[in-house]
């Protein structure tokens, strides 16, 4: 075991001369490798941190959520709803939702206005998301005037801004009292614009939504599952987009790296002989260049993935975020948590490195087995 360690290292050391005796080349195409590496693990990481995001964010959101339907649209949850669905098994908690969208032509952006749950702020007074506050310039103590739908304009002091820990599920909201909501949308007493729903059993959910479409059948239970299964749709969707469009690099450098792999110059054909003339073994001329193709597409892969990383988790994804995190006027600021899915790094490291290791087997194996003094010939 120790004479075969010792022997690998000394064709990794012979390699490593090699490659440095055609630096140019070699640095050209870790390169261009590192960027295909670096293209393709920014799309999964950044994939991979979005889902783990909202994964974390929808953990505290309601097990069902009820709407009522009527000609196919979301309306309003009338009165007695709340007591008829407290009396179906397996429901634990029943509460009447508040909330609404805004349209304000100041910043032509949408802001969610919501009934506080715990503490809602005194009359005349809101609680106003850290994005809101960003575009509007406001802080504590200000003052927000909104027109609303029936003409009507209403004048809020800002009680305090959300903090920015939270901004990405609040970065478009304002929070305000039942009394304030009400008259702002001209809400009808004892009307909803949703039921959240616990379930004493987390096995039975599927069963009480179940339950609850045959009690309401005007009704419309989403689950805290299928929003989940929906976002982590959306992001495959558009995971797939972003390498569809780089789907034409990644074939360019495919092509690239197959002729640069099973291509050898003169120089390598030449130094392949003299190998042979000294006494080298095929076997030993084979794993010396699969050594130099193993380093050269790890190197790059290494490089290209500590890149990404970097890009994704301390740039943002500058490059990539439009087109996988979407946009607003009211854009969220926060910082994605590291997420990385063994699963896909060793996809990625199989689908470039493998391949370009691979590649150089067929012809190194037809020099190996050339006579020395053809070889050396040309």
């Amino acid at each position: 075991m120790r004479h075969w360690i010792a022997r690998q290292r000394y064709l990794i050391d012979f390699t490593l001369a090699s490659l440095a005796r055609r630096k140019t080349k070699n640095i050209g195409l870790v390169l261009v490798f590192s960027l295909l590496v670096f293209a393709l693990a920014s799309v999964t990481l950044l994939t991979s941190a979005l889902r783990q995001e909202a994964a974390r964010v929808l953990a505290q959101s309601p097990e069902v959520l009820l709407q009522r339907m009527v000609a196919g649209r979301h309306d309003l949850i009338p009165p007695g709803y709340i007591e008829r669905i407290g009396r179906i098994r397996g429901v634990q908690q029943v509460e009447g939702r508040l909330w609404g969208y805004y349209y304000d032509p100041v910043v032509k952006a949408n802001y969610t206005f919501q009934v506080a749950a715990t503490v809602p702020p005194p009359a005349g007074r809101i609680v106003v998301g850290p994005g809101l506050a960003r575009f509007r310039g406001v802080q504590a103590g200000n003052v927000l005037s909104f027109r609303s739908y029936s003409g009507k304009l209403f004048t809020f002091t800002v009680d305090a801004v959300l903090p920015a820990e939270s901004e990405l599920v609040s970065a478009d909201l304002v929070l305000l009292n039942e009394a304030d909501f009400r008259a702002f949308f001209d809400y009808p007493a004892g009307h909803f614009t949703d039921i959240a729903l616990s379930v004493a059993n987390p096995q039975e959910v599927r069963t009480v939504a179940t339950k609850l479409a045959a009690a309401l059948p005007d009704s419309r239970p989403i689950l805290r599952d299928e929003v989940l299964r929906t976002y982590q749709s959306i992001f495959d969707w558009r995971e797939g987009i972003a390498l569809a469009l780089l789907s034409a690099a990644i074939l360019a450098f495919a092509i690239l790296a197959w002729d640069k792999a099973s291509g050898l110059s003169a120089e390598e054909r030449r130094e392949i002989g003299i190998l042979k003339a000294i006494g080298w073994e095929t076997g030993d001329v084979i794993r010396m260049k699969l050594w130099e193709g193993t380093l050269v597409s790890l190197g790059a892969f290494l490089l290209g993935y500590l890149a990404a990383y970097v890009h994704v988790f301390h740039f943002s994804a500058t490059l990539f975020a439009p087109v996988l995190k979407g946009w607003a006027v009211l854009y969220p600021s926060f910082t994605l948590l590291p997420a990385i899915d063994g699963l896909q790094i060793a996809t990625l490291l199989f689908f470039t490195v493998f391949p370009y290791a691979v590649a150089v087997l067929v012809p190194i194996w037809r020099a190996a087995i050339t006579d020395p003094d053809a070889v050396m010939r040309g």
